[in-house]
């Protein structure tokens, strides 16, 4: 296991049932992340869309770089920027200017784009998505350190395209992982980081593959052809949760808005790797509890899972991620993240450790201790007494 694990979220976001004021649900988006941030969360990285109604980040670098000011240490990444929709040439340009303008508080995370729908709509085809990424990331990288590059390729061309401004720091670059090698190889490649959003799916993934495994089998493979170092502290593993006091409570809680939620991958979404089952409230409720894919329970709940991930991992990872979802409301959902803060963490980063083993100690001195300040009393009282005593033996001398 890494020495502290991160905890942060990412956000695509979901804002669901349909039907929300756009402008609120955005300006929540915001609100959402000042609060993570004051909560001590690690990182935010927020998600790219541009369709199926509810993911409504459109551009995370611009959201991102509107809620860097109005933060003061959560470090925000695109989760992902879906590189086959763009010109690499702007990117490095756009990530190398919030690098800048966010003081190194911003990571680029990479993908192919998960919306089958929005690549439809600028004419890419959903089987060259993954090809694309791999192309796109081998030209962006370049970019980033500095090269000239000139290619032409079937979206973009590029002659003696190069990036006037360095970068300001060493920043993070991710790469997302679901179902397909395809992340784990780029990672690899260059020595970046996992995003395995597919983290909780073993249950679910085809002929009982091990969705881990096979993220950083690939990822250490790739990362020795190539002289890297797989690092799994920059591993990040991605999986809802919904906590609250009791199982009760938080059954309870996600009756707000799970339905909504199942609703939109079963009948929206066209992202087939991520299929769910259930269609009362209590059948989605338990398919997400009993097939691993997350947690609606108790901070103990949340603590089991992440240990079940750490050793199905064989190793450990860098940082957790929730995948944020609004199945309970606005306050409730405020709460679990509150729990999170205050009962989840303590468990994977030894905040507490040091506090417990001076009260043990502690108790294991109160008595030897307890008795030796109350002879330290006593003999103070008696000091006194004498003192007072030859005072006015003194005085009755005179």
């Amino acid at each position: 296991m890494t020495d502290r694990m991160r905890f942060g979220v990412f956000h695509a976001p979901y804002h669901l049932p349909m039907g929300q004021n756009p402008t609120l649900a955005l300006q929540r988006d915001i609100e959402f992340v000042q609060m993570l941030d004051r909560l001590g969360f690690d990182e935010a990285w927020i998600g790219e869309h541009h369709s199926c109604g509810c993911e409504l980040i459109a551009d995370n670098l611009l959201f991102i770089a509107n809620a860097l000011p109005q933060t003061k240490h959560i470090k925000l990444g695109t989760g992902v920027l879906s590189l086959p929709y763009h010109n690499p040439l702007w990117v490095a340009d756009r990530i190398i200017l919030l690098d800048h303008l966010s003081k190194g508080r911003a990571m680029l995370g990479l993908g192919p784009g998960a919306l089958t729908t929005d690549a439809y709509m600028i004419g890419i085809d959903p089987l060259e998505q993954r090809n694309a990424l791999e192309e796109g990331t081998d030209v962006l990288k370049r970019l980033l350190v500095g090269e000239t590059v000139s290619i032409k390729t079937d979206r973009y061309t590029l002659v003696e395209a190069r990036t006037q401004l360095r970068p300001y720091s060493d920043f993070e670059v991710a790469v997302a992982a679901v179902a397909s090698p395809t992340g784990p190889r780029i990672a690899g490649k260059y020595g970046d980081g996992i995003l395995s959003i597919g983290a909780t799916m073993s249950a679910m993934a085809p002929d009982g593959v091990d969705t881990l495994a096979l993220h950083w089998d690939v990822m250490e493979e790739v990362a020795a052809k190539h002289g890297q170092v797989a690092d799994r502290s920059k591993w990040r593993l991605v999986g809802p949760m919904h906590i609250a006091e009791t199982r009760e409570q938080a059954r309870e809680d996600v009756k707000h808005g799970i339905d909504a939620w199942f609703d939109y991958f079963q009948d929206v979404q066209s992202a087939v790797h991520f299929e769910v089952a259930g269609k009362s409230t209590e059948e989605r409720t338990d398919f997400v509890i009993n097939s691993g894919l997350g947690v609606i329970g108790t901070p103990d709940d949340a603590i089991e899972q992440i240990s079940k991930l750490a050793a199905q991992s064989r190793g450990g990872f860098g940082a957790y991620l929730v995948m944020t979802h609004e199945w309970a409301d606005v306050r409730t959902t405020e709460k679990s993240y509150e729990l999170m803060a205050e009962r989840v963490f303590p468990a994977f980063q030894d905040s507490v450790g040091s506090l417990q083993a001076s009260a043990q100690w502690a108790a294991t001195e109160r008595s030897r201790l307890g008795g030796d300040q109350m002879k330290s009393v006593l003999n103070a009282m008696e000091k006194h007494k004498q003192e007072m005593a030859a005072a006015a033996a003194a005085g009755t001398a005179s």
